[in-house]
């Protein structure tokens, strides 16, 4: 008889949290992480079942990373695998229960092991199979072959990990088979970590006999891509398949034969392995975010324009109030198209970004901000360009857009051939002309909503779902509030959020406060560690009458609350990045206070926040920063101003 832990409504009341914490753990190679557990709960308390959380804790970082969720309910036991990837950095899993509604709520779990290598691997000796699942058909399924199983139907072969009849494999026979075209399927574990290489395994398929034997590939938004298929039926013996396997996103890989009748014979399966290098005979040209992706705060990385016309400029605007800074941190720099200039109406210079490998699916995301213009409507467009044709393809272009704002345009696209992106600005007319700002533009690997399904990173509020994990000392009016769009007092507030123009933010209300009246947003406690950490945010004070924001740090059982940062008065009508660096080995909050200034027109917004391990790096700018390296949290404030 075995043994498993497990927690229930006897134990606590729903919502109570039950948790369990391992070991120091190092993953110095690539490593699964398997759990076995169940979650029951009664008919009743569907809408509110309970919930199962797996965190890894790092040693230097204050925040639990989430890796998996499941608040499915199973009357068995269901099997989760995990990839970690290898790093040295020492860390905890943490296993968290959440109690659900009803009396009959409870989680349980029978094994959690840690082994090296992919999940993706299997030899199907051991009973949970790795984690891989039959889609169950009536007539055809994938089956557990070998062992003391045998099958009277068809002569099946030994397995290739033993090379005996002890050993096991799967197979999938044809002899139920009653449709035409009918198919069974084998269902990987979803892929965890970005990994890509070669992806092998060893097939028999029985000779002369009607059967398609394929390998798809298939994302959490169910877009399936075949990436091998069984050209041959091969010898009596085990054929290896070597597939190259790119997964830059959570995705499954499914084995699936297709019979057409039933006598469509076996296909029998055995050792998938990866190996995290190209398969031979193989020199793909790889693709690097990085590169396709610029800010342009040194120069226009890998993109270039058109010789002729005068194009898109790079320039830096010192904010104002009546002109925007860039995007990346609101003191940068950004392009400029200026329609104003053209020689002749209906043509701008394009821009170009570098070449994109075929055959892959991106996502490309970008921000831009539109000045001028009557009418909008394809003041801005972006076309594919195939390296090997001349013709363009238009996939997106601006409708309407709220003016002198910075918006998000998010599009996916995936093209056989290599492919360039190209953004155009155009004016109709000499007389509807106007200014087009263009700003950080990435391009990732997968469809644009797959990051929609994974878990939010550690440490990152973006406001646009709910305030995360951020307390308030109280809630009323005058307390910080969650909005999209403008504020409603004109001529103070951003006109919309940071993230992507449309989306949610934190302000005051300065017309529900009195002069200064305090507003106190408190993160949730986070873990001391060694080390620096940097804590970045984007802040919004534009009106004549703008108070003060300032961040505090308080530590647990303290009373006093040390000062990182602090901002006074107008500043701009635009987003300002702010970046704090500091460090502190004991538990504490981070609170960000705004106080409302001498007039209404005083609303103060923040967006963005995001919480890292490690010290500030990349482009700080003097007056942004707030160092505190004496001691224990120990404040050394730096408030030079540069502007």
């Amino acid at each position: 008889m075995g043994h498993y832990i497990y927690v229930d409504t006897s134990f606590g009341k729903q919502g109570e949290k039950a948790v369990l914490l391992s070991s120091d753990l190092q993953a110095e190679e690539w490593s699964c992480l398997r759990l076995v557990y169940q979650i029951t709960t009664s008919s009743e308390s569907l809408s509110d079942p309970s919930q199962l959380n797996l965190y890894m804790r790092f040693e230097d970082e204050s925040f639990d990373r989430l890796l998996w969720s499941a608040k499915e309910p199973s009357d068995s036991w269901l099997i989760a695998s995990l990839d970690l990837q290898n790093s040295s950095k020492k860390f905890k899993i943490l296993i968290e229960g959440v109690l659900g509604q009803g009396n009959t709520a409870s989680i349980a779990l029978f094994e959690i092991k840690m082994t090296t290598g992919y999940c993706i691997e299997c030899d199907f000796e051991e009973n949970h199979l790795c984690g891989f699942v039959n889609r169950w058909n009536p007539n055809v399924n994938w089956f557990v072959g070998g062992g003391s199983i045998r099958n009277v139907h068809s002569i099946l072969p030994q397995d290739h990990t033993f090379k005996s009849e002890l050993g096991h494999y799967m197979y999938v026979d044809s002899v139920y088979v009653k449709h035409f075209q009918e198919v069974a399927q084998l269902i990987s574990p979803l892929t965890t970590a970005p990994m890509a290489g070669c992806l092998s395994f060893y097939y028999q398929i029985q000779q002369g006999n009607d059967n398609v034997f394929s390998l798809y590939t298939r994302d959490v938004a169910g877009l399936y891509e075949e990436i091998w298929k069984a050209d041959r039926p091969g010898n009596a013996a085990w054929n290896l398949a070597e597939v190259e396997f790119n997964a830059p996103y959570p995705m499954e890989v499914i084995f699936e034969v297709a019979f057409n009748g039933p006598k469509g014979g076996y296909v029998a399966l055995d050792d998938i392995s990866f190996s995290p290098v190209h398969c031979q005979n193989q020199t793909e040209l790889l693709f690097s975010a990085v590169e396709a992706s610029c800010n342009f705060e040194q120069d226009l990385c890998n993109f270039y324009q058109d010789k002729e016309g005068p194009g898109w400029t790079r320039v830096k605007v010192k904010p104002n109030m009546y002109r925007a800074g860039d995007h990346t941190t609101g003191l940068g720099y950004y392009l400029l198209a200026n329609t104003k200039f053209t020689s002749q109406p209906g043509y701008i210079g394009r821009l170009y970004g570098p070449s994109l490998p075929g055959n892959l699916q991106y996502c490309l995301r970008f921000h831009y901000a539109i000045y001028g213009f009557l009418k909008m409507s394809d003041t801005l467009a972006v076309y594919i360009f195939e390296e090997n044709h001349v013709v363009q393809e238009k996939i997106w272009s601006v409708l309407e857009s709220p003016r002198g704002v910075w918006m998000q345009a998010e599009i996916t696209f995936k093209k056989p051939m290599p492919t360039k992106v190209v953004f155009m600005s155009l004016c109709k007319s000499f007389w509807d002309c106007g200014l087009v700002a263009l700003d950080d533009i990435t391009i990732q690997l997968g469809s644009c909503s797959s990051s929609e399904k994974l878990p939010p990173p550690p440490g990152e509020c973006t406001f646009e779902q709910d305030e995360c994990t951020f307390t308030q000392e109280k809630r009323n009016r005058s307390s910080w509030h969650r909005r999209r769009g403008e504020t409603p007092t004109s001529y103070t507030g951003p006109k919309g959020d940071h993230t992507t123009g449309v989306g949610y933010y934190m302000y005051i209300e300065a017309s529900h406060m009195v002069y200064g009246q305090k507003a106190r947003l408190l993160s949730r406690p986070l873990r001391g560690v060694s080390g620096k950490h940097c804590l970045t945010f984007f802040y919004h004070m534009y009106g004549g009458g703008t108070g003060l924001l300032s961040v505090y740090l308080k530590k647990e059982e303290d009373s006093e609350e040390s000062l990182l940062w602090r901002r006074r008065g107008e500043q701009s009508i635009s987003w300002l990045r702010a970046l704090i660096e500091y460090s502190c080995e004991r538990q504490h909050r981070i609170i960000f206070e705004a106080i409302r200034g001498v007039s209404i027109r005083s609303d103060i917004a923040i967006d963005d926040v995001k919480f890292q391990a490690g010290p500030c790096g990349g482009n700080i700018y003097p007056n942004y920063i707030s160092l505190i390296e004496n001691g224990l949290c120990d404040t050394v404030s730096n408030y030079k101003n540069t502007n």
